[in-house]
């Protein structure tokens, strides 16, 4: 897999739903899809799928789904006809690490899988190492891999009661009500976690790596905060993740991790062996802040940056297009297509829709908006260049344009090196017409600098002393980007 890799998030229902409908009776199984859909995520660049939500369904997560106001709600609000039996139970309520049958189990996964490496593509899939669905057979089996109350607890929200009449607790992360479809595992029992490498090591057999959900949950700082006041057992000597990655990765070799986790955890949780993890301060930035607070995020650690996921969309995050604005959302693409590290984008965001629905609800079509999908190829065409993947990337400082003039501040700036060619990323990051100049590496020994822009296609020459003294000089539209590229 390239350096900055591009990863492309599929939910599974909904994309497999869609496959069938185009494809008929032909496509039964995962290991039906056709080469041509396969051959058109390769011709877009992409380095890994990410296959979210193959799993086997909790059939309580189903129901708690379908009956679920806010979940009905958020559906109504973009489609007005739909059934009850479009929702499935939640991907991240798992009733087993069994692949489902909707997508004909594990030998089509590992046929389907086989048909991405054919095209140099990885196949990534969810472990939500946290939770289980309330249903899981372990919670009859084993209920003491759980979180559990030896009596009747106070609080109902947080418990639920199984058939054995045992109180187990749901999923939860601390700052948000707990996760009703779900049962908490209890990360200090010897037991559970033992239980936990076990299904881990079966899922490694399936794929080349791994999203692994809300990490920072089992962090035992994190985890005894969490649940303490529930839990008899001691906190185990080491963490489970860094006992975990090692042992997959003594059975598979490469095996890539990656991580969601928040609250600032991120470098510890590289530290723990992640490849990649979550970086979601830099998606609030560009959602809320200005060009020289996300210029500040990237003066980061080196290795950090590029072991970070950048992105503006994923299936928890509202459509780039309504949660940014068209113009604003095409800048932010810019900027995490042009960074170091791994690079996501979801389906739904490079086809334009404009709201998110629900995991649960599995349509029977989606829209596309030509504009975006344009957009999008024309970024990927540009990014796929390996200069982006195998160049030196150096953030630069903008310089003003004129006195008294401080438009300049609105710019984020960096660039690419790789041997002769040097690709100069430039972006007004607000909504202001600005000005500025922007320093170049390096320059040519002639009078002029020639300078090709990727987007439009268009070449513009300017004084190769000018350059050398103040940069090339910019003026952009609000939210305008430019990608520039100079041989030398």
């Amino acid at each position: 897999m390239r350096a900055n890799p591009h990863v492309l998030e599929i939910n599974a229902h909904a994309w497999f739903k869609r496959i069938k409908k185009e494809f008929g009776p032909q496509v039964k199984t995962l290991a039906d899809v056709p080469q041509s859909v396969l051959l058109k995520i390769k011709e877009l660049g992409f380095d890994a799928v990410w296959l979210m939500g193959v799993w086997q369904e909790s059939m309580a997560s189903r129901q708690i789904a379908r009956e679920d106001a806010g979940i009905n709600q958020a559906i109504k609000q973009v489609v007005t006809d739909y059934s009850k039996e479009d929702i499935i139970g939640s991907q991240y309520s798992i009733y087993g690490y069994e692949v489902n049958e909707v997508f004909g189990g594990e030998s089509a996964l590992l046929t389907f899988k086989e048909n991405l490496n054919n095209l140099d593509i990885n196949l990534f899939l969810d472990f939500a190492a946290n939770h289980l669905a309330k249903d899981h057979p372990q919670t009859l089996l084993h209920p003491e891999y759980f979180v559990r109350s030896q009596s009747d607890p106070q609080d109902k929200n947080l418990f639920f009661q199984t058939k054995n009449g045992e109180w187990l607790a749901h999923g939860r992360d601390p700052h948000f009500p707990p996760w009703s479809d779900t049962v908490q595992i209890n990360h200090f029992n010897p037991a559970a976690r033992q239980f936990l490498l076990s299904e881990l090591l079966k899922v490694a057999k399936m794929c080349d790596g791994l999203r692994c959900d809300m990490v920072m949950l089992m962090m035992k700082k994190v985890f005894r905060e969490t649940w303490g006041k529930y839990i008899t057992e001691s906190s185990p000597e080491e963490e489970f993740w860094p006992l975990a990655i090692n042992k997959v990765r003594s059975e598979h070799p490469g095996f890539i991790f990656g991580a969601e986790v928040y609250w600032g955890l991120e470098w510890e949780v590289q530290e723990m062996g992640f490849d990649y993890t979550y970086d979601k301060i830099l998606y609030d930035r560009l959602l809320l802040s200005n060009a020289q607070d996300i210029a500040g995020h990237l003066n980061a650690e080196h290795l950090y940056q590029k072991r970070s996921i950048r992105f503006i969309s994923n299936h928890d995050e509202e459509s780039p297009i309504t949660a940014f604005g068209p113009e604003k959302s095409k800048a932010a693409a810019v900027v995490v297509s042009t960074i170091t590290g791994s690079r996501l984008y979801t389906l739904s965001q490079i086809f334009g829709e404009k709201r998110r629905l629900p995991i649960q609800y599995v349509p029977n079509s989606c829209d596309i908006d030509p504009a975006v999908l344009a957009f999008y190829k024309k970024l990927f065409a540009i990014t796929n260049h390996p200069c982006f993947h195998g160049g030196q990337w150096a953030l630069k400082t903008p310089r003003p344009a004129s006195d008294n003039d401080d438009t300049y501040k609105n710019f984020l700036a960096w660039s690419w090196t790789q041997q002769n060619t040097c690709k100069a990323v430039v972006i007004n990051y607000s909504g202001a017409r600005s000005r500025c100049f922007v320093p170049i590496s390096k320059s040519p020994a002639g009078d002029t600098l020639t300078v090709r822009e990727e987007f439009s296609q268009t070449t513009t020459t300017a004084p190769t002393a000018e350059t050398k003294s103040k940069g090339f000089y910019l003026e952009l539209a609000p939210y305008e980007a430019k990608i520039l590229s100079l041989d030398f």
